[in-house]
């Protein structure tokens, strides 16, 4: 039997480094470019051994000043999560306990059209307002990746909690608000945490809008990576650097949040 267990627990093993193995390989190799030189890069074949370097990662941070990109990123990703959040979980109440579908739909049909359908009119908004290159036209822009998602994840947490529990508040002399304050958000933790956890995630790796509605005060990093590419050639070492810096927070933020994030995606999913 222990022998079995033990076949068992290897196989099971290996099944699960063939599975992993195609997402971490791109990950590993951006890893390690990112301590090569251009030389070893575009190496073939391809370098295996060499001695580290932090020329690229000292070419983003010197040069290139990415510690203020880095700061505009996390004013926009925060900035938007925040207020989606705000705006969002009154909205998810509302549509939960009070079945505002021609809302829910609205607010759905709103995340469903492409991003690129706001871009013309926004831009022609914002140009005509003096607002471009703004962070407060960043973290509305972004909004309409956030809220409509904080929305959607928190209607299905909300339907999950039993309403007696608020109604018992009301009896013992809550608000309605004072109930959804009190007793709903303090529940809805997982689900919080969820949502803002991929808020945040969208508008961080967010491009396109970043791309129209951003210049240099308000450069976000997935547009900073550009400045490593040129007409005749790419410094491919300091991009694997700034990669790592735009996925690290990303991967140390799911990390970190992971138990929460499975719960609240699965809170309802077996209600009956």
């Amino acid at each position: 039997m222990k022998n079995e267990s033990l076949l068992s627990k290897i196989l099971w093993g290996g099944l699960v480094v063939l599975v992993l193995i195609p997402f971490l390989f791109p990950f590993l190799w951006i890893l390690s470019a990112s301590f090569k030189t251009q030389a070893q890069i575009v190496a073939m074949p391809p370098v295996w051994v060499f001695t580290p370097t932090l020329e690229n990662y000292a070419r983003v941070f010197v040069e290139q000043d990415f510690g203020r990109f880095l700061l505009n990123s996390s004013i926009i990703a925060v900035g938007s999560t925040v207020l989606s959040l705000v705006i969002g979980l009154p909205a998810a109440y509302t549509i939960s306990r009070y079945k505002q579908n021609g809302l829910g739909i609205f607010i759905l049909i709103a995340r469903l059209m492409p991003g690129i359908s706001y871009l013309i009119p926004w831009y022609i908004l914002f140009s005509k307002l003096r607002m471009i290159d703004s962070f407060a036209t960043l973290i509305a822009s972004h909004m309409l990746v956030g809220l409509p998602l904080i929305v959607w994840i928190m209607v299905n947490y909300f339907d999950g909690l039993p309403h007696e529990l608020e109604e018992a508040a009301q009896v013992d002399g809550c608000t309605l608000q004072g109930a959804f304050f009190k007793i709903v958000l303090p529940l809805s933790g997982p689900g919080i945490i969820t949502a803002s956890t991929l808020s945040f995630l969208f508008s961080w790796n967010n491009f396109m809008f970043s791309l129209v509605l951003s210049a240099e005060e308000t450069k976000t990093l997935p547009i900073a990576v550009y400045n490593f590419v040129s007409y005749a050639d790419v410094s491919w070492g300091p991009v694997m650097a700034a990669t790592i810096v735009i996925i690290a927070p990303a991967i140390i933020l799911t990390m970190v949040f992971q138990r929460y994030v499975i719960k609240g995606l699965t809170m309802g999913a077996v209600k009956g």
